[in-house]
């Protein structure tokens, strides 16, 4: 359980964010979810082919054909790593390959219906964990935390941006 800084001195906000930060991800790679995963596609279905499939949906949102190569680079993974994920997603039917018609030796991967219905699933868990952590919570408060939360990420990402 998180519980923030344990000193007696209020520890400074990028500390205290860091620590915050450890604690949700440690909390989203739990085993709930990859054990719910398995009971319904089978040991393939890790928390990184989750992963991964999440990053197939959000390119897909962007309306971006996803390959193999941008799965690698959009998990900071190797391609080796990203194919072998690709490959166990698309052996438990939540993704499928299609061939590129300019270039054979390439292929887009799409979520099946079975995947989407699989992140549907993954999407509803989630929030019903982030209602109970906001119950109590106004109406304004959860509205500003959304848009704080947001504003960071988006700022996050634009730091690791390379900067010529």
């Amino acid at each position: 359980m998180y519980h923030g800084s344990v000193d007696s001195k209020p520890s400074p906000p990028e500390q205290t964010v860091e620590r915050a930060m450890v604690a949700i991800r440690r909390r989203q790679t739990r085993r709930v979810l990859a054990e719910r995963a398995r009971a319904d596609h089978g040991p393939s279905v890790t928390p990184a082919v989750t992963e991964l499939l999440d990053a197939v949906e959000a390119e897909a949102a962007a309306d971006r054909v996803v390959t193999v190569t941008d799965l690698a680079r959009l998990l900071a993974i190797d391609q080796p790593r990203a194919s072998k994920l690709a490959g166990a997603a698309v052996s438990a039917g939540l993704l499928r390959r299609i061939a590129d018609q300019r270039d054979g030796r390439r292929s887009s991967l799409e979520l099946t219906p079975d995947g989407a219905g699989y992140l549907d699933a993954v999407h509803r868990y989630r929030q019903s964990q982030f209602a109970r952590a906001l119950d109590g919570w106004t109406d304004p408060e959860r509205a500003v935390f959304a848009e704080l939360l947001t504003r960071f990420v988006a700022a996050l990402e634009a730091a690791d941006e390379p900067s010529f």
